[in-house]
């Protein structure tokens, strides 16, 4: 079963992207694996989660509907005009800054993760060295219906076509993810949704089945920044002064320490496949962390920072 929170925040998401109304039979079919299979558990756990996020000021709305093939039946949704704040007239670099500085501070607080909610971003804390967003993702119904109908799809990532057999979806840390088999790559690959360049095709007639037992929780990649790797990269050498050192030895590991120093810093491999998650990643350092090498992923981190500072 789920961790509590995380489902609470996939439930979140969920009525707060839906196009439609949905019934705790549609919620437990897109949550797989985080309600009980058995009704009067599934129901008594879901009215727990809807309490506890009315409690914090979701405004959950829900409707029993008296005809159609859905006569009967209570369905849930968040009215967005209601959740969200009033229109703060920010403009996107505005918006950018002000996540980027609570991505940054990571407060703790439950005000300030509440307000950054209804701002647009995600968790603060959880997997804390990934800074989370949860934006409208343009492609997310249309990847629900895939993987509902079992439909293979088509979209770029990285500027290469993909033809994905989509195996399930997950929030994790504010992001939404595709897990699914790539037939370019003939394997299971994680793809970060808002990183698909373009439109998602259904691909009509073609069909597939998915892998008995397949929980996407258990088959999502350890390390966020190993997500959407498409070839081994060399790990970046990077140096954490004294104030992180014993930080980064806990997210990263002890087998990853290059060097240790008499000051108190380390120099430790941190895998940066995924550029922009190791970017992330390192933002949460601040001033306390340096990019030695290899070269191109220093250049591609100070050319960054400059694009940000202009």
């Amino acid at each position: 079963m789920a961790d509590r929170v995380e489902r609470l925040t996939n439930l979140l998401a969920l009525l707060l992207e839906t196009v439609e109304p949905l019934s705790l039979v549609q919620i437990a079919g897109e949550m797989v694996g985080q309600y009980p299979e058995k009704l009067t558990a599934r129901r008594a756990a879901f009215e727990r989660d809807k309490a506890a996020l009315r409690e914090i000021g979701v405004p959950i709305d829900q409707q029993i509907v008296a005809g159609g093939q859905y006569a009967g039946q209570t369905r849930y949704w968040i009215d967005r005009a209601r959740y969200e704040l009033d229109d703060l007239q920010l403009d996107d670099d505005e918006m950018r800054a002000l996540q980027v500085a609570m991505a940054a501070t990571r407060s703790g607080s439950v005000t300030g993760q509440e307000a950054m909610w209804k701002l647009g971003a995600g968790m603060l804390d959880g997997v804390a060295p990934i800074a989370a967003v949860m934006p409208d993702v343009v492609s997310l119904p249309v990847l629900r219906e895939a993987v509902s109908t079992r439909t293979v799809v088509s979209f770029d990532y990285r500027d290469i076509a993909r033809r994905v057999d989509p195996w399930g979806l997950l929030l994790r840390a504010g992001f939404w993810y595709l897990i699914g088999y790539d037939h370019g790559r003939a394997e299971r690959r994680t793809y970060r949704i808002d990183r698909i360049d373009g439109a998602v095709g259904l691909i009509s007639g073609q069909s597939f089945e998915r892998p008995e037992g397949f929980d996407p929780r258990e088959a999502f990649p350890e390390d966020p920044k190993m997500i959407g790797a498409d070839a081994a990269v060399p790990d970046a050498h990077v140096l954490v002064d004294s104030a992180r050192s014993a930080m980064a030895l806990t997210q990263v590991g002890g087998d990853h320490v290059r060097a240790r120093h008499d000051d108190g810093s380390i120099e430790i491999d941190v895998p940066c496949a995924n550029l922009p998650a190791f970017r992330s990643w390192l933002l949460g350092y601040l001033e306390h962390a340096e990019v030695l090498g290899p070269d191109d992923v220093r250049a591609d981190v100070i050319g960054w920072l400059e694009g940000m500072l202009a």
